[in-house]
């Protein structure tokens, strides 16, 4: 036992002293292993640390307090919870189905006696600033309480001590101009806040928030906004709760569940520092809840296979390359080698002493990989919270995590050192001392089991891609597959040796030094082949599957248009975005739109409040498609009239195949208010269409909501909730129709959202009222991104929800993706083929200097390396092209037969029609394939030519 543990000591010694006198091979081997184990470490460091514990979450959002206590809203009945809070609901399942009843509960009687209560109100509200007006959230918190603490950060200041002063976050003093110790003022309130200090929020570093006094800002703003008839802002309020200072430990799950059963939701410390189990909580007992609080385990197990695959590819990949890196250690100690075998020295103690390498490379790059992981991840953790936009918590060091880390950097090394110590071994004492190399014949076996690996992946590849559902068959069959082309390689490197016959020489003695030398060639090809295979098959799934997007894609408006909408305070401010937008971009024409208001004048689309209406465009019964609405209104479900035979013929029907496009348009029903302008800014080149308009008559882009008589029909809603309630109960809808002539657009013509068209002087005769909403417009030419800049900000000033949308067709971001691809697998090449011209170079140094002894030019070295680089790279860079191509197809395929199920079960059910018809294109991306087959290979060759010195030493050759 003491003279094998003193073997072992003597080779690290020995390995320690070869490392550090090779310093450029060891700078680069420990490199290629320790990078890796510095993203995983740093990776490793990141999450832990962004991650919160129970207490640090806690902290945030309940801050100093016991429980956060909140009404739903539910008129005080009973609710149920999960231990979060984050999920809410009525106790009783009948109102799953009937609408929950409305109202504030009852705090007082829904929490326990002696409680200390401290309000936190958010709303919103558009402050005056710098540049305009700046949509922002209103926090109403005495931040200087202690229950409050924790939950803001102050950062310069300090917190409002009186109701005219007010606190903001750093992000809004950026933003808006404004300063401490000036004064900002909210639209719609005369009264103006000083402003103390300034903020963050922990949780949300880029929030725009003003921080006052409960009851300073939002209350008053609320009676202003009411008196002058504009739309009031939502807002809400919690409390924080403080329980009395003999009550015990906290806010328990019991005490939570007794609140519920009076209206009240809870956010309880002491249940978020231990959670009740899954079988305590009512809530999860619940059907359609029950998933919400149980962990199966199948997605972290889906997760640790996938970073188990990942982690093993990359092992294997450093292992590739990093095996004739070693190879070069042991070729170039031949001698040293050989004096041990000279020494007494068996193979077991020459296996040891390469082995040896890979163990202190190992650990060096483990170290190495480890402390720059850990010096990273500190000095970089305030810009990764600045881009994660939140705080972490404390700097979490995992000890055996980072050990655990570190054993893969070691047993990387081992893994890549364990073929180079067995050739080594073989070696004979004689070889090694003179520098001779014996001739060994390839093993047979390996060829011909990944001959069997290749065909039997390629074959589950096809199954799964032709009859089984499931992608991991295909991904599965691909990988075997290329395994099996990597146990091929030193065959099929003794394949590409016979087109030496046709190259010049110095190829020829490249691929025939390549070929002979295959214990170091194939290690090297392989790497390439790897690193090439995952390029070409992402590189090919990804161009399919931007190309299914681009197929996907609907322009909300012709390519260049604008559309600038603002629906807030009865467009109030929709002159000022007009102005901005012709301002900022080159408009060729201006197309101002309006809306039929139906009810106040500050009602916005889709509000259902009070005393807001709408129009609706009533679609005449025999043009409505028959899946989806039931002539006699029973509620049942109306394609459950026809057979799967009947639905597959109505899934073709004009009624039912319409693609309405995907344009927004502010108005219920897509009907818009405007000129024959609006028409030229969409591209509708229809001069009948022009004189419809002038006629009075609707022009529709729609054509079942035209009825054989030439006309529609527009209803006039003045109580949607009486409507909405007799639409529910299938009696007869109220609200006046008014038909009017209308003019049916050609099929075909895009409408971008737009249902129909209605001039103004149209409007005014019916009586209605029309409110804008914004414009449409047309350019020139391209806006450019400074341009859309300057608008933005033009926009921020005025404030409120601007919609702004500047059409510019399809974006591909697989360009950034391919070209990062093709960067990534040549540099894996170049490095792969740069090893092992290395070591193709540590072999023919004693025939190099033997022709330069015989007259051979300078230049033949320099040559001669870059064709055994450019072997390599090429043989590598064919076999992996040929091996990615298999999965990206296979996986393609599997998609479509997924999606065509997916589409013919739809349209038997009746609920998918011919417009839904799934497009799953496959596309080789050429340019890539190209870049690799021919830029990649020749830049490795001129790389290594460059690099390589023209001219040697010359040397007496060992004697025979």
């Amino acid at each position: 036992m003491n003279g094998r543990l003193n073997s072992w000591r003597a080779a690290v010694r020995i390995a320690r002293r070869d490392a550090w006198r090779s310093k450029g091979r060891s700078s680069l081997v420990l490199a290629m292993i320790a990078l890796p184990i510095l993203g995983v470490s740093a990776a490793d460091l990141t999450l832990r640390t962004a991650e919160l514990s129970p207490a640090e979450h806690a902290t945030r959002v309940l801050g100093a307090a016991d429980a956060r206590v909140s009404d739903p809203g539910y008129a005080g009945i009973a609710v149920q919870q999960d231990p979060k809070g984050d999920i809410t609901t009525a106790a009783d399942p009948k109102y799953d189905d009937e609408p929950t009843p409305t109202g504030p509960a009852d705090l007082a009687k829904a929490l326990p006696p002696g409680v200390t209560l401290l309000p936190d109100s958010a709303g919103s509200a558009k402050i005056r600033t710098a540049h305009g007006l700046l949509h922002s959230e209103i926090r109403e918190l005495k931040a200087t309480d202690p229950l409050a603490k924790g939950i803001l950060t102050p950062l310069d200041g300090r917190f409002p001590e009186r109701p005219d002063e007010v606190a903001v976050t750093s992000r809004f003093l950026e933003d808006s101009g404004l300063s401490i110790g000036g004064t900002l003022a909210a639209r719609g309130l005369e009264r103006e806040f000083r402003i103390v200090g300034s903020y963050e929020v922990p949780d949300d570093l880029n929030a725009q928030q003003v921080n006052a006094l409960p009851g300073a800002l939002l209350e008053p703003l609320r009676k202003a906004l009411e008196g002058a008839g504009l739309a009031v802002p939502d807002h809400s309020t919690t409390h924080l709760l403080r329980l009395p200072a003999d009550s015990g430990p906290g806010f328990t799950w019991n005490m939570v569940k007794e609140s519920n059963a009076k209206g009240v939701t809870v956010v309880s410390r002491a249940v978020l520092m231990d959670p009740p189990p899954d079988s305590e909580v009512p809530l999860f007992q619940r059907e359609g809840y029950r998933n919400h609080g149980v962990t199966t385990g199948a997605g972290d197990t889906s997760a640790l296979i996938a970073a188990a695959t990942v982690v093993g590819l990359a092992m294997l990949e450093i292992c590739l390359l990093a095996g004739p890196a070693f190879a070069v250690g042991a070729r170039r100690s031949r001698r040293q080698l050989g004096l041990v075998g000279a020494n007494g020295g068996d193979r077991r103690h020459i296996r040891a002493i390469v082995l040896a390498g890979g163990l202190v490379i190992g650990l060096a790059a483990a170290v190495v990989g480890t402390v720059l992981g850990l010096a990273l991840t500190f000095l970089l953790q305030p810009v990764l919270e600045e881009s994660f936009g939140q705080r972490f918590g404390a700097f979490d060091v995992r000890p055996l995590e980072l050990l655990g880390i570190g054993a893969l950097a070691v047993l990387t090394g081992l893994l890549a050192a364990i073929v180079p110590a067995v050739t080594a071994s073989r070696e004979t004492v004689l070889a090694s001392l003179t520098g001779r190399r014996g001739v060994r014949g390839s093993s047979r076996v390996l060829p011909m089991a990944g001959l069997a690996a290749a065909l039997l992946g390629g074959a589950i590849a096809l199954y799964g891609s032709v009859y089984s559902d499931h992608m991991v068959v295909v991904a599965g069959g691909s990988a075997l597959a290329e395994l099996g082309v990597v146990a091929m390689t030193p065959a099929l490197v003794g394949l590409f040796g016979r087109a030496g016959r046709l190259l010049p020489l110095s190829p020829r003695l490249a691929l025939r030094d390549s070929v002979r030398n295959r214990g170091r060639t194939a290690p090297a090809v392989a790497a390439v082949l790897a690193a090439v295979a995952g390029t070409v098959a992402v590189a090919t799934y990804a161009t399919s599957e931007d190309a299914e997007q681009r197929a996907q894609y609907r322009a909300q408006l012709p390519h260049g248009a604008v559309s600038a909408f603002l629906t807030e305070d009865g467009g109030r401010d929709v002159p000022a975005v007009r102005e901005a937008v012709q301002r900022q971009l080159p408009v060729e024409v201006r197309a101002d739109v309006s809306r039929v208001s139906v009810g106040r004048r500050a009602c916005e689309p889709y509000s259902g409040e009070e005393g807001c209406g709408r129009l609706e465009i009533v679609v005449p019964q025999a043009h409505q498609c028959p899946l989806w609405v039931s002539p006699s209104g029973d509620g049942e479900d109306p394609a459950a009239r026809f057979s799967p035979q009947e639905r597959r013929k109505l899934a073709e029907d004009w009624r039912c195949a319409i693609d309405e496009g995907g344009g927004y348009v502010p108005s219920e029903d897509g009907l818009l208010v405007a000129d024959a302008a609006l028409l030229k800014v969409l591209g509708v080149d229809d001069p009948a269409a022009e004189r419809a308009l002038a006629e009075g008559r609707v022009v529709s882009f729609r054509k079942p909501q035209v009825d054989p008589s030439g006309r529609i029909s527009l209803r006039l809603i003045t109580d949607a909730k009486a409507y909405d309630e007799a639409a529910e109960r299938n009696k007869p809808l109220p609200g006046a129709v008014k038909a009017l002539p209308a003019y049916q657009v050609a099929d075909g013509v895009p409408s971008y959202g737009v249902a129909g068209v209605i001039s103004p002087a149209t409007v005014e005769a019916l009586g209605l009222r029309a409110v804008p909403v914004g414009s449409y417009f047309s350019t020139d030419r391209q806006p450019s991104s400074e341009q859309q800049q300057r608008l933005e900000a033009d926009l921020a000033r005025i404030g409120g929800g601007v919609q702004l949308h500047i059409e510019q067709g399809y974006s591909s971001g697989n360009n950034i993706t391919l070209l990062a691809l093709t960067v990534f697998a040549g540099l894996i090449t170049i490095g792969a083929a740069g090893i092992a011209t290395g070591l193709s170079q540590a072999d023919a140094e004693a025939d190099l200097k033997t022709l330069a002894a015989v007259g051979a030019p300078p230049r033949v070295r320099r040559t001669l390396s870059g064709f055994q680089c450019g072997v390599v790279a090429v043989m590598g860079v064919v076999l992996g092209t040929a091996a990615g191509v298999l999965p990206a197809i296979g996986l393609r395929l599997t998609e479509r037969r997924q999606q065509m199920a997916q589409w013919e079960e739809g349209r038997d059910a009746g609920w998918s029609t011919a417009a839904d018809l799934p497009h799953v294109p496959i596309v080789i991306p050429w340019e890539t394939y190209g870049a690799l087959l021919v830029a990649v290979p020749l830049g490795a060759a001129v790389l290594a030519a460059l690099l390589t010195r023209s001219r040697t030493a010359l040397a007496r050759r060992a004697a025979a």
